[in-house]
Formats: structure tokens, C-alpha cells, sequence
């Protein structure tokens, strides 16, 4: 997942986006280092955050933009 590198791309500490998402710090830093499965509400949020998409957190595509929105 890309949600380390986005936050420190974006000079954010851990308990910054923690606090953003409601959860405990040390909560975060395990859905970062992969020890916790970061649920799906969180990943939205964090796409809506970090103005992309989930597909680009996961690594499923390389593409930073989010998708269009549906009419």
C-alpha cells in the first residue's frame, strides 16, 4: 500500500492522518507496516484525503488521479 509514502510526501506524521481517520496512532502505523488490514471505510477516507483513488492506494494502478466522478 501507498499510504506511507503519501503521508510523508505530504509532511504528515502518523498521528496527524490517525487522528483524520478517528483511530489510535499505533493503529495507523499497522495498517502502514502491513501487521493490520486497513478497513475498507479507512481506505476510502484516506483516497478522499489524499485526493486519489483506492486502486492507487493498493497498487493496483499506477495512475495518482481519482476516476471522474458519476453523473
Amino acid at each position: 500500500m501507498r499510504i506511507k509514502d503519501l503521508r510523508e510526501d505530504g509532511d504528515l506524521t502518523q498521528r496527524q492522518v490517525a487522528e483524520y481517520l478517528h483511530i489510535k496512532q499505533n493503529t495507523y502505523s499497522q495498517y502502514e507496516n502491513g501487521q493490520r488490514q486497513i478497513p475498507l471505510d479507512a481506505l476510502i477516507a484516506l483516497a478522499i484525503f489524499y485526493h486519489t483513488s483506492t486502486d492507487y492506494l493498493l497498487g493496483l494502478t499506477d495512475e495518482r488521479t481519482p476516476y471522474p466522478p458519476k453523473n
